[in-house]
């Protein structure tokens, strides 16, 4: 049986399950009284029941969504490790994601997911929050993966938006692919079974296999020694029947070519060490990109995980981009 701690640490992920049913929020639609909220939702999303969770102590707060990264990874359960300033001045928000999470023990998807059916969940999850919180526009963060659903949001509604957060994005990850295995073929030059096996990686990926021995010996590098066990093994192929169609999607994503204009504020936090989604292609698109505002922010200490190695920073920066009237409050 596959070890699904494993399966946490292939992109992000946080697991477990307790079954609840879609509440009724009625009482919520009223602006003129703060309503504490503490719930799991199963709202009707692309034809399946997805999971949201809303958690606020004044349902009138600003929204903040998070969009996992994975794909096929949860932040719901450990949210509150990075979150804990954050509610201060937020109703959080998280989303289980098709096939990810509560929503895959609940319901998998009953079709391969998709990059274009997980676009049209994400539009539909944050038409039933705006319903149910009464909130015209919204804060939207994407980590990770969860950006190439954010991008979506950002390119095609940004009208939804208040601003919206990019972390550690998904810019152009045929290139941060191609760098992170010359990067790794130094670094493990000298070790026989690391070089055989980042030598056999095509790029763009061709088989499952080439994708697990970049995130393989990326995660041995960072000194997660698990990477090597047979058990990442499995779980990884696992994983791939599923994802690996859509991660290659998401490899032929080139944001400086696609979207070179937003209307909306962008703010990129990106950690400083992160070799995932290369940190130098995220600082060239951040140059390039038309915003009305926008903001970079390196984390010294961090590689792909910021929300993890520097969660008080994390939530300070995305604090202080509010404006004077809600961060004061």
């Amino acid at each position: 049986m596959i070890n699904k701690s494993i399966l946490i640490f292939l992109f992000a992920a946080l697991i477990p399950f307790s079954e609840c049913k879609a509440q009724d929020t009625s009482e919520l639609n009223s602006k003129n009284t703060p309503t504490k909220i503490d719930k799991l939702f199963t709202p009707e999303i692309g034809g399946i029941k997805q999971f949201v969770e809303i958690k606020t102590d004044d349902s009138n707060k600003p929204v903040l969504l998070f969009l996992s990264g994975g794909p096929g990874s949860s932040m719901m359960n450990n949210a509150g490790s990075f979150t804990a300033i954050l509610k201060s001045k937020f109703t959080i928000v998280q989303w289980d994601q098709r096939d990810a999470g509560k929503t895959l023990k609940l319901n998998p998807s009953p079709v391969q997911p998709s990059i274009a059916l997980m676009e049209k969940d994400t539009y539909q999850v944050i038409e039933f929050i705006r319903k149910e919180l009464n909130q015209e526009k919204i804060y939207l963060l994407g980590s990770s993966w969860g950006n190439v659903l954010g991008f979506y949001i950002v390119k095609n509604h940004p009208e939804l938006l208040h601003s919206y957060f990019a972390v550690n994005p998904v810019i152009s990850q045929l290139a941060s692919e191609k760098e992170l295995l010359e990067v790794l073929k130094q670094h493990f030059k000298d070790n026989a079974v690391a070089s055989n096996e980042l030598a056999s990686v095509n790029i763009p990926l061709k088989i499952d296999e080439d994708l697990l021995y970049l995130r393989k010996w990326l995660l041995y590098k960072e000194g997660k020694e698990y990477a090597t066990s047979p058990e990442f093994k499995n779980g990884f192929l696992q994983w791939s029947k599923t994802w690996s169609p859509v991660w290659k999607e998401a490899t032929n994503i080139d944001l400086p070519k696609t979207l070179k204009e937003v209307n909306c504020p962008v703010y990129f936090l990106v950690g400083k060490n992160d070799i995932q989604t290369l940190t130098s292609i995220t600082q060239k698109y951040f140059q390039q990109l038309k915003a009305p505002k926008k903001d970079l922010f390196l984390f010294d200490n961090s590689g792909h995980q910021i929300h993890k190695d520097e969660p008080e920073k994390f939530q300070h920066i995305i604090i202080n981009t509010l404006p004077a009237t809600i961060a004061e409050k």
